[in-house]
């Protein structure tokens, strides 16, 4: 099962429905393709700042390498090392790329597959009671905490107040 954050655009009309094809669901996770082909994967996900940054960083690094003499198999290690963290990071940069644009996280929603995760989200969030959840997580269907007087863990009454 895969995690998703549900990002809203700005300016939304107020119509729920109609808004709900501009909703984007970021999975949690590495991508493969982030880090295979960085830079064509920021382009097409349209990160500039982030593609900015990371030609700013990769050839800083290779500079800062070249200059101290590191080997060549010091510079593929780099390399490597700066695939991964990319790879790695890929969600939370596009996550900060679409907060920076104006939008809004709206939730978490777990599901096989994009497709039942907007489901489930869209679910819950036009529900029985057509409003919107306030905090995030709350479309993952979360449950507020208990009340004082229920009880928590393996004893079946609670305890009087001594």
């Amino acid at each position: 099962m895969a995690i998703y954050t549900v990002h809203e655009p700005p300016h939304p009309s107020g119509n729920t429905i109609a808004d709900a094809d501009r909703f984007v669901f970021v999975r949690d996770g590495f991508y493969i393709w982030a880090f295979l082909l960085a830079p064509i994967w920021m382009i097409r996900r349209g990160l500039w700042l982030v593609l900015l940054l990371y030609l700013i960083v990769s050839v800083g690094l290779f500079v800062a390498l070249w200059a101290i003499g590191a080997s060549g198999v010091a510079q593929s290690v780099a390399g490597l090392l700066l695939m991964i963290l990319v790879g790695t990071e890929a969600a939370t940069l596009r996550r900060w790329t679409l907060a920076r644009r104006g939008w809004r996280n709206v939730g978490v929603v777990v599901g096989e597959d994009v497709e039942s995760a907007e489901r489930r989200f869209f679910a819950a969030w036009v529900g029985p009671q057509t409003r919107r959840p306030e905090a995030p997580g709350a479309a993952a269907g979360m449950r507020m905490a208990p009340p004082a007087d229920d009880v928590i863990g393996l004893f079946p009454q609670p305890e009087a107040p001594r």
